[in-house]
């Protein structure tokens, strides 16, 4: 028999941050031990980790021997599976030097842009063994895009960008800002309503500096028609 839970120590303890849908709308739903383990044991992971672009191998699974003998390594790919399939975690497949590796990712809206910049190709090997893949970011700043293109960059507004860049990818701002300078809408709350449209609903496929029709009437109608003067 094990040794009971000791309780958690006085004093400092860090915390994981958990976002309260998990608790609302996927805890309800998951019906799977090994889900829930790799789950909670991903927002731990990540959590613990810096930089935005953050991502986990089976690899970071199996090292942790404590956690890998609760949940047993035969059960590790089925339970990432259901984690796959509820929508929680993201995956993605990489050809490295050594054959191909899966990735997975918090499917947030940082974890979302960061595989989508895997599969466009925007990665290059890191060099480092135990985290191979880092992001390509080869982009204008979004301070330099905003002062050049929408305004005078302020401090409020300088406080608004850094704000913006806590909530969405930079990635995402800089499209955005580039939709609004295309359209000749030179206007934050528009560029906000096109972050805010992409975080719920999703982010379209559009390819940034195209300029077919399509595009062009997606982002001046509808919700975004009262940010264009007429």
């Amino acid at each position: 028999m094990k040794t009971p839970f000791s309780g958690f120590p006085p004093g400092k303890v860090r915390f994981t941050s958990i976002p309260g849908p998990f608790f609302s709308q996927l805890l309800p739903q998951i019906d799977h031990l090994g889900e829930l383990k790799v789950t909670l044991y991903a927002f731990w992971r990540l959590g613990r980790m810096e930089g935005a672009f953050r991502y986990l191998s089976v690899h970071d699974f199996l090292e942790d021997e404590d956690f890998i003998a609760g949940l047993g390594e035969e059960k590790l790919e089925e339970a990432l599976e259901h984690a796959v399939r509820r929508g929680t975690l993201l995956d993605v497949v990489v050809e490295l030097e050594d054959g191909p590796e899966r990735f997975y990712f918090l499917n947030t809206v940082r974890g979302q842009a960061a595989v989508e910049a895997v599969i466009n190709g925007d990665w290059k090997p890191s060099g480092d063994a135990r985290h191979p893949l880092e992001l390509v970011v080869d982009r204008p700043n979004i301070y330099k895009l905003y002062e050049a293109n929408i305004g005078t960059l302020t401090p409020m507004i300088a406080d608004t960008l850094r704000a913006a860049e806590e909530a969405y990818p930079p990635i995402w701002i800089e499209e955005a800002l580039q939709i609004a300078i295309e359209n000749n809408v030179r206007r934050w709350r528009y560029v906000e309503a096109i972050l805010k449209s992409w975080k719920e609903e999703g982010k379209d496929e559009r390819t940034v500096g195209g300029d077919t029709e399509k595009d062009r009437r997606k982002y001046v109608e509808g919700q975004f028609s009262e940010f264009i003067e007429h």
